[in-house]
């Protein structure tokens, strides 16, 4: 009697907390109910932009010389190559270029071909008289050895000397000159603080004229751009000659540098 009373209560309690989960799960399902077909709640933001300017005078000044020298002996042309380069390099050195300033950025050894000749004429009466091409055949003409090296010149009052300079002294080809500046980061630092206070200052006057109120920031985009100032001289050299005894004017001037950056605000 009594075993069947206690299954009596075992059977209620149980069925007391079935109930009990089955309404929290009908409740559960009920606010489910209520989201199905309606939008989901947007996000109000507004996005603002801002850009920044500073004006600087560049600080240094990079060029690159080119020494291209040929021999039917690969060792003879590195020779020379190496002789004319080094005495540039003296000479840079000698008129205040640091070793930290000067790097070497590309050697190269390659063969020539050059189409060869049977030795007869296509019209002897002619003159002079042209050779006919031996049937397309190539034939080595002379192995070219190339080397590369980009100076940079911290006194720009010097610059067109220097530039002339390596050019008397052998360079084949002298290339740039780029305009850049030691402390370019902390401009381009100052740039873009100028363009977050212009585009905080866009977003309260919004705010304001909206009724609303500046929560927090929900993204930042930091559109900056910085293009180095090239001189207009010419930097491009023979061996030697009167085209490179008169040192080009490099005017430097003002290099402008912007930052631009897009600041999205939540609002409410």
């Amino acid at each position: 009697m009594l075993e069947d009373q206690n299954v009596k209560k075992g059977a209620v309690v149980v069925l007391v907390l079935l109930a009990l989960f089955l309404l929290v799960k009908s409740i559960g399902i009920l606010k489910e109910y209520r989201f199905i077909g309606s939008s989901p709640q947007i996000q109000s933001v507004i996005t603002v932009a801002g850009s920044g300017e500073v004006l600087a005078t560049p600080s240094i000044g990079i060029f690159t010389f080119t020494v291209t020298e040929e021999s039917l002996l690969v060792k003879e042309a590195q020779d020379e190559a190496a002789r004319k380069t080094n005495a540039i390099l003296k000479y840079l050195k000698e008129n205040g270029v640091a070793e930290k300033d000067i790097s070497t950025s590309g050697y190269n050894v390659y063969p020539r071909y050059e189409y060869g000749t049977s030795g007869r004429e296509v019209m002897p009466m002619m003159y002079p008289p042209y050779p006919i091409p031996n049937s397309g055949k190539q034939e080595l003409a002379a192995y070219v050895v190339s080397q590369s090296v980009t100076v940079k010149v911290r006194n720009l009052d010097n610059a067109g000397k220097l530039i002339a300079g390596t050019g008397e002294i052998g360079a084949t080809n002298i290339s740039g000159l780029s305009f850049d500046y030691d402390d370019r980061e902390a401009l381009v630092k100052e740039a873009r603080d100028l363009a977050i206070s212009e585009a905080r200052e866009e977003a309260q006057k919004l705010a304001k004229s909206l009724g609303v109120k500046l929560v927090r920031i929900v993204s930042y985009n930091d559109g900056g751009n910085y293009y180095p100032m090239y001189a207009k001289a010419e930097m491009a050299y023979g061996r030697g000659g009167d085209a490179a005894s008169l040192p080009p004017e490099i005017p430097v001037g003002e290099e402008k540098i912007t930052a631009n950056v897009s600041i999205t605000y939540e609002i409410k």
